[in-house]
């Protein structure tokens, strides 16, 4: 049903590119932000743990934001939680498992107890002042998955979260597709769905579709020792290891910290269900015979501190690839990743383990016929594709135009664009208004947003270039050179093999150095940057490097 009024979409992040989803909706009265998720540093960012979102536009308007409500609990939606509730403490709403995970996170920082968390069911729906929102069964690569259908002044927005439809979920019920279309039926103002697999043609399989390949893999390995590696939120695809290892009367061991808690927190809402006597500890694991046991592992990305590349690594220190070893991937490389499973994949075959890579693995995003027929349900005057690269929600745009959609209603917006939705009059119509500050701050270690761009730069350039360091004494009243200058390098050139070059450098700086003091120049920052100047053209001409140069000059 249309209104008269007005609502901002401000997305902080997860456009173009894949993680860091967070988007805030602005009323009048109030603010509510839907997930709040991080990033992985891309290669470029030398030394980065994560990437959190920029969320200065929220920290500017606080006294307006009413919540967070959570999709899924999945590290792309909740991961940046634990660091930015630190600076807007509002309470949390979410599904049973997402807010078991979340209180995690927040156990391990001591947030546990400062902040609210409030668990939804489906079917229930949060006032917020003039927004309220409404909980929608989904089915995703994680159990609790939710979409949302968000009221505001200016009419109903549907945020499908990371979804497929899935008729034959492992656990759980089908996604509502009964309530997508009484939503479209009453009127849907615009729908924020889901890209990452709009290029995809066809349906996503069903989750259930991997256990019949788990059932060959057992029925065809009964003399190995089998190792499956898969993502640890993926409670449903664990569940069908179990059973199929219970059934080949095979001991199971769960391995990797973000496996044992995602796997704990499941089995203590009863999200999974093991059979007594299956599970045993890593210590266990020498009491049984290799073929009567199952290890199931992190790492199937390839991450290098993950349990299956220390595996493979030779690094575990209770676990040993042996020739004798099946080891299946679960997962399809994540974009970014295809070099690191690579590596840990030869690095498997050279301890002569047979690895296993097909049909194990069905993706949780939704394909190019699931997402018309949720748009057929839905339909939203306005299309806006979310969650993914630039070509993905391209694709999903043309997607809503062929089952209805206006072509000039399907919004490609930006990372920190402020898009107003209006209702006058029974009209609609979308405007970009603004653009705030949206992007990534980089956490290193315990620090959060104390290395930006110009660090960035730094260690790419030192990575790249390595550095040289010139240290010399000037007497202090007098400014006659005591010492130097020295030169000492890292990651330039190996000192031993090119000492010719290295004290032609030395004579260009003594040289730059003579020519300041027979001018009397004894401003220090002068000095420096002669010498930078002069070093750097010297070793332009010479070799075509260009190195960071330090110099370092003491006073006696």
């Amino acid at each position: 049903m249309k209104k008269n009024g007005s609502i901002k979409i401000i997305p902080l992040g997860g456009l173009d590119q894949i993680g860091m989803n967070i988007t805030a909706f602005e009323s009048d009265d109030s603010i509510i932000i839907v997930d709040c998720g991080l990033a992985f540093p891309s290669n470029d960012m030398l030394g980065i743990d994560l990437v959190i979102p920029d969320i200065s536009y929220l920290k500017s308007h606080m006294s307006k934001i009413k919540g967070f409500v959570i999709t899924h609990g999945h590290e792309d939606h909740i991961g940046a939680l634990p660091y930015v509730l630190q600076q807007i403490n509002v309470p949390v709403y979410g599904t049973r498992l997402t807010l078991a995970l979340i209180e995690g996170k927040l156990r391990e920082r001591g947030l546990d107890r400062l902040v609210k968390l409030n668990v939804q069911a489906f079917g229930d729906i949060v006032d917020f002042g003039d927004i309220k929102v409404e909980f929608i069964k989904t089915n995703h690569s994680i159990q609790d998955a939710a979409a949302l259908a968000i009221f505001t002044p200016a009419g109903t927005i549907v945020h499908t979260g990371d979804f497929k439809v899935d008729y034959t979920p492992v656990f759980g019920d089908p996604i509502d597709l009964q309530r997508f279309a009484e939503l479209g039926k009453e009127g849907v103002l615009a729908m924020m769905s889901d890209s990452t697999n709009a290029e995809k043609p066809g349906s996503t399989m069903s989750e259930r579709t991997v256990g019949g390949t788990f059932e060959r893999i057992f029925a065809e390995h009964q003399q190995n020792r089998i190792i499956v590696a898969t993502f640890a939120s993926n409670v449903d695809r664990v569940q069908q290891i179990i059973n199929t290892a219970a059934k080949y009367k095979r001991k199971v061991v769960v391995e990797g910290r973000s496996m044992v808690n995602v796997i704990t927190v499941a089995s203590e809402l009863h999200y999974i269900d093991i059979p007594e006597g299956t599970l045993i500890s890593i210590d266990e694991l020498k009491s049984y015979p290799d073929e009567q046991t199952v290890l199931i592992t992190t790492g199937s990305q390839g991450e290098s501190m993950a349990a299956l590349s220390r595996m493979a690594s030779g690094m575990h220190r209770k676990i040993h690839i042996k020739p004798n070893d099946v080891v299946v991937l679960s997962s399809h490389p994540i974009p970014g990743n295809e070099l690191a499973v690579d590596k840990v994949i030869n690095e498997l075959s050279m301890l002569h383990a047979q690895v296993i890579l097909q049909d194990t693995h069905v993706s949780g995003h939704a394909c190019g016929e699931d997402l018309k027929l949720l748009y057929s349900l839905v339909k939203p005057e306005f299309a806006i594709p979310i969650h993914g690269e630039y070509h993905m929600r391209d694709t999903a745009s043309r997607l809503a135009a062929s089952v209805g959609v206006e072509r000039d209603h399907c919004l490609m917006i930006e990372n920190g664009d402020v898009l107003e939705l209006t209702t006058r009059s029974g009209k609609s119509e979308a405007l970009i208004k603004d653009h705030v500050q949206a992007g990534g701050v980089f956490v290193d270690g315990l620090g959060v947003g104390d290395v930006g761009n110009i660090v960035i730069r730094d260690r790419q350039n030192l990575a790249q270039n390595g550095i040289i360091v010139v240290v010399l004494t000037l007497e202090k009243y007098s400014g006659h050179l005591l010492a130097g200058p020295d030169l000492v390098s890292r990651g330039f050139v190996y000192v031993r093999e090119s000492e010719d070059l290295m004290e032609e450098a030395r004579v260009q700086v003594q040289d730059a150095v003579d020519d300041c003091l027979v001018r009397h120049v004894n401003d220090w920052g002068k000095i420096k940057n002669i010498i930078k100047d002069s070093l750097s053209d010297f070793l332009w001409k010479k070799i075509k490097r260009d190195p960071v140069i330090l110099p370092i000059i003491m006073e006696v």
